[in-house]
Parts: C-alpha cells; sequence; structure tokens
C-alpha cells in the first residue's frame, strides 16, 4: 500500500505576529491541512493530490507590505502528526498555578492542568496573549460566573474558566476547525457546563454574561466592545486581548465611552491584555 504525499511548505515571517496567524488561517481556507508553528513562523503541510501550480497566488500576507514572509517547500512521505507535536508543541506552566499540554506530556504538580491536541487552532498557551489572558484568569474569582469565551480558539480559556468554578460558560469562534477542536478540548478535559457555537458577535444578541474574555485582534475588538458591553451583566468584567501597546489607548477610548473602567492590563513582548470592569 503507497503511503499518502505531502507537500511541506516552511514559511519564515516577520514579524511573526499577527502575520502567523493569519497565515495560518488563509492556508486552511486553502486546503492546508496541518500546522506546526516554530520559533521563526510556521511548517504547513497539504497532501499532494490537494495541491494546485497557484495555491498561494490569493494568500494575502504573502502580498503584503507590512510582512516579510520567506518560504522553502519539499515533497515528504505521510508525516507522523503526533512526532511532529511532540517536537514542536512543550508544555507550559503560567504562574506555577495553570499547565497547558498535550496528551504525550507527562502530568506536571499544577492546580489546574489542561490538556489540549491544538491541531490548527490557536490557544495553546505559547502564544503571548493566551499566556497573559490565563494570568487574568487565574487572579479572578469566577466561582458561579457566566462566562463566555469569544474567540475560542482550542477552548483553553473556557476549559480554565470551568476549572474555577465558572458555569455556564459559552465558547464562540467563527473558524469551524477552532470550534471542532474546541468541542473535543472540552470533552478531553471532562468538562460538563460549556457550551460551544460556530459564529461571531451576531450569536450575542439577547444574551448575558458576567465575565467575557475576548483574545481576537484590535480591528474585531473595535467594531464589538459596544456588543460585549451589551451582554455585560452590572459589575461585569471584560477581559480584552489580541493587540499591541501602541493600540492600548485606542481599546481603552472605545471601552471607556461604553461605560466600561480600566483595570489593569498585562504586557508581553508588546502584546496586551486588559481589563475593564463595568459599574
Amino acid at each position: 500500500m503507497s503511503s499518502t504525499k505531502y507537500l511541506g511548505y516552511y514559511f519564515n515571517v516577520s514579524p511573526i505576529q499577527p502575520a502567523t496567524e493569519i497565515l495560518i488561517a488563509e492556508l486552511g481556507e486553502a486546503g492546508f491541512e496541518s500546522f506546526v508553528e516554530t520559533e521563526n513562523g510556521v511548517n504547513a503541510f497539504i497532501q499532494k493530490e490537494d495541491w494546485r501550480q497557484n495555491i498561494l497566488d490569493d494568500i494575502y500576507v504573502l502580498n503584503s507590505d507590512e510582512f516579510d514572509i520567506q518560504f522553502t517547500s519539499e515533497e515528504i512521505e505521510q508525516v507522523n502528526w503526533n512526532k511532529e507535536w511532540e517536537k514542536n508543541f512543550d508544555p507550559i506552566i503560567v504562574d506555577d498555578l495553570c499547565s497547558v499540554r498535550a496528551p504525550f506530556h507527562d502530568k506536571p504538580n499544577t492546580q489546574y492542568d489542561i490538556v489540549i491536541e491544538p491541531k490548527m487552532s490557536f490557544g495553546t498557551g505559547h502564544h503571548e496573549t493566551t499566556h497573559m489572558m490565563i494570568q487574568h484568569l487565574l487572579k479572578t474569582d469566577l466561582t458561579h460566573k457566566k462566562v463566555l469565551d469569544m474567540g475560542c480558539g482550542t477552548g483553553v480559556l473556557a476549559i480554565l474558566s470551568e476549572m474555577k468554578g465558572a458555569q455556564p460558560i459559552e465558547a464562540i469562534d467563527i473558524d469551524n476547525w477552532c470550534y471542532l477542536n474546541t468541542i473535543e478540548n472540552v470533552e478531553r478535559n471532562g468538562c460538563h457546563h460549556i457550551s460551544t457555537y460556530e459564529g461571531d458577535a451576531s450569536l450575542l444578541s439577547g444574551r448575558n454574561y458576567d465575565i467575557i474574555i475576548a483574545n481576537i485582534n484590535r480591528n474585531i475588538l473595535l467594531n464589538d466592545i459596544k456588543t460585549y458591553v451589551k451582554c455585560l451583566n452590572p459589575g461585569g468584567k471584560l477581559f480584552l486581548s489580541g493587540f499591541y501597546t501602541e493600540d492600548l489607548d485606542m481599546i481603552s477610548e472605545e471601552c471607556l465611552s461604553n461605560g466600561l473602567s480600566f483595570v489593569r492590563n498585562f504586557d508581553r513582548n508588546n502584546w496586551i491584555a486588559a481589563l475593564y470592569d463595568l459599574k
């Protein structure tokens, strides 16, 4: 029996974010089926039978002056994805309290141990924004709080919320792969209070929450902050991330104009995760 042949594309990306996230999303739409993020960018894989000559022609980030992206490619035999993850996905520990790891990692001695299979989804905890959102949640009393994880990615923030006593929890992502991956990871971690939906902020009409987590990007946040505020209960908290240090004033101005008060922010490698309260 002949093995499936793949083409591997190896991208070096500068600046690495947000270009890598955009690149992965666009390549996924083009037919690439697996990705491994690296220190310099991302490795992307597609079955040879799904490849076409002009497959990269419509990839926006490759033609954008904002980013410098170089790549090489090669034909390879069938990929052992478990080995790829083992080589490239190390477990992380946040504030000695929360671990995020793959099923093949040893279980660490942490209060909150999250096991995920990231596949094509975002939110492994390695990216600065997810790491900081975990830090925020670790400092927050979530007991019996109704939580929304908007742009849930792998579902890691929703899962941590349940581990900290939140319920019910809703996790939403516009990307089908993220939606399916969150369902899988919710089940893997034995969570029973998380409902997962595929879509965007248009799903939020008539819903209300004590805490909203939105780790997306600046433009979507600026567009949707009004919607989030309408959904927040009095005294509710809004956690926002996915934007840079230079964008904090713009985000805060929009939050303040919608009745929110700035509480605190974390910063990590020029990324920001900020907390706002609704009085």
